[in-house]
């Protein structure tokens, strides 16, 4: 499997955000919509499999498949334009400008929330048989969901609102780093392990999405959940939607373009009065990313 180093991964992820942020509104629209369909269809398949095996686990690990097939075509979520968008900016890249980086944010929370709500009218026709029965063991499984994270949370005050806030971070620092790490490797086998891994990781440790909320609390509201419209928007998705961003820049866009996007200066390092001062440089490109630590050339000596 072929393997990106990070140097230039981020170059890479610096290019994709730039064309996010340049996209079109009917590409922009049209991606973010299958984007949010794909996720929550995934979404279901992992409750109804989580519901119908008793195990949770293996739900978890069968999630990413939405997440994988969505990426491998291209389309866009807002935790990830969350990302890719900001990196592009920090790099200064023509174009991209804040209002730029707020109304590609804006299309892709829009069609992402258009496709997921598309998923929950349909599979709750599905699991209630077109609402002419009452939902079966998988549909009272997700109005449950809607409950438990609303007026949940919602039930602890402050404490519960910090808390959804920070399984709102934690998520997207998994998700986002999915994100990057799907363009690590040239392949499709290797950008499927690579995206594996923190996506089944944040799905099994219930962190909180804001795109698989925008199918799991209207399903739920379809479904004869136990809360209302401004639970859900006040208990749930505003404060996910912050944390998810907060948690992508803070833990993955930040940290990958200081130490890669945006190499330090060398450092020069001083020995003693009899030794000879010796230059360390930091590596500008992939090429010389791992042996330029090891490159020192002292100065010459004067007789």
């Amino acid at each position: 499997m072929s393997y990106v180093k990070p140097t230039e991964l981020v170059q890479t992820v610096i290019d994709a955000g730039a064309s996010k942020v340049m996209l079109s509104t009917r590409d922009t629209l049209v991606r973010s919509i299958m984007g949010g369909a794909v996720l929550t269809i995934a979404a279901a398949f992992a409750i109804t499999v989580s519901v119908t095996t008793g195990s949770p686990l293996l739900g978890a690990v069968l999630f990413p498949i939405g997440f994988i097939m969505l990426y491998l075509l291209g389309y866009d979520l807002l935790t990830g334009v969350f990302v890719l968008a900001p990196l592009a900016w920090f790099d200064r890249r023509p174009g991209v400008t804040l209002g730029g980086i707020l109304r590609n944010w804006g299309l892709v929370f829009v069609g992402n929330f258009i496709g997921a709500f598309t998923v929950a009218v349909l599979m709750a026709v599905v699991v209630t048989y077109g609402f002419s029965t009452p939902p079966n063991e998988v549909g009272e499984a997700i109005g449950h969901i809607g409950e438990g994270r609303t007026v949940g949370y919602a039930d602890h005050g402050a404490a519960g609102m910090l808390t959804l806030f920070i399984r709102g971070v934690l998520c997207n620092w998994m998700v986002a780093t999915g994100v990057v790490l799907a363009m690590i490797s040239k392949d499709v086998i290797g950008k499927v392990v690579a995206m594996w891994m923190p996506i089944m990781l944040f799905f099994f440790m219930g962190f909180e999405h804001s795109i698989v909320n925008m199918f799991l609390f209207p399903s739920g509201l379809l479904l004869g959940g136990d809360f209302t419209i401004m639970d859900y928007l006040i208990w749930n998705e505003i404060p996910t939607v912050l944390g998810n961003l907060v948690g992508g820049l803070v833990f993955v866009a930040i940290p990958l373009y200081l130490t890669y996007g945006r190499t330090a200066s060398p450092r020069r390092v001083r020995a003693s009065k009899r030794g000879r001062a010796l230059t360390i440089p930091t590596p500008a490109d992939t090429a010389t990313a791992t042996a330029a630590v090891s490159a020192v050339e002292p100065e010459t000596s004067r007789v």
